[in-house]
């Protein structure tokens, strides 16, 4: 029986709502400071509340840009989204087929082979960066969607949270399909693909959000600016230079905006993220 404690209930409601609001609150500061012009942003303090500009703001980040070096916003939030679901498809696919192979293939080194893909954790993007810059130019790949996303689509995290989950698929749907004649692609198919629903969708959630948030290897293979992301075009916005004043509105709504879709994809897959993860601890 569960002990009912208001004070400590009290507490707990206490703290959950300060962690809200200290979480919340730079957040709507961002959006007020979008809804206003460029004055109004600058003023001390700012104001707390919603300007007239909001629709002006956006509209003219997401159809004209910020300055002359930076994309439209709109272009940019495609950009990224080809990108995230570039990322997040690709890990998945191959994370799903290493996990399938080490786990139902018998082969020697089997183990060593696992260990090596998790050894790689050690090795991100940028610690090789270099040659890996050096192979996507020598592929002919710079300014192109594909150099974006296949140079980082290998995941040794998704791969084993797979291999975790499919070591809880009982061995008897193994020998049943055996017996039915199923082969390993039809096995694959048919039965451990329909399972790993809920691990699919948890890691989708990981993966779309990292690929969503790449900073440093879209902007150093890409030049051309229809192929920069949000994430590189906010940065563009902010003048670099003593002359020139920074549209801070016009940022603020920019980023606004960039928050939008991973944050729509957290919401609508929250469900399948938590039963995801629940089930591959299991």
């Amino acid at each position: 029986m569960v002990e009912r404690r208001p004070l400590l209930d009290l507490l707990t409601w206490i703290v959950l709502t300060l962690g809200v609001v200290i979480i919340a609150f730079p957040v709507y500061v961002t959006f007020i400071a979008s809804t206003l012009n460029a004055r109004e942003v600058l003023q001390v303090p700012m104001t707390l509340l919603p300007g007239s500009h909001l629709l002006d703001n956006y509209a003219t980040v997401l159809f004209k840009g910020v300055g002359e070096s930076a994309a439209p916003v709109g272009r940019m939030l495609l950009n990224s989204l080809i990108m995230a679901l570039g990322v997040a498809l690709g890990k998945i696919s191959i994370s799903i087929l290493s996990a399938f192979a080490v786990v139902y293939f018998h082969f020697p080194l089997r183990k060593l082979c696992f260990w090596m893909i998790f050894v790689t954790l050690m090795l991100p993007v940028e610690v090789r960066i270099l040659p890996t810059y050096k192979v996507v130019s020598d592929l002919g790949m710079l300014n192109s969607h594909a150099g974006m996303i296949v140079p980082i689509i290998a995941s040794a995290t998704a791969t084993f949270l797979f291999r975790q989950f499919f070591l809880t698929i009982p061995d008897e749907l193994t020998e049943a399909a055996r017996i039915d004649g199923a082969g390993p692609l039809r096995f694959f198919k048919d039965t451990v693909l329909p399972l790993s629903g809920t691990t699919i969708a948890a890691l989708f959630v990981i993966q779309f959000i990292y690929g969503w948030n790449q900073y440093l290897w879209p902007l150093l293979i890409t030049t051309d600016k229809n192929l920069t992301p949000i994430v590189v075009g906010v940065t563009q916005m902010i003048s670099r230079s003593g002359d020139a004043a920074t549209d801070w509105n016009l940022v603020m709504a920019t980023v606004m905006l960039a928050m939008v879709p991973p944050a729509l994809v957290v919401l609508l897959m929250q469900r399948w993220f938590v039963r995801g993860l629940v089930e591959t601890e299991k």
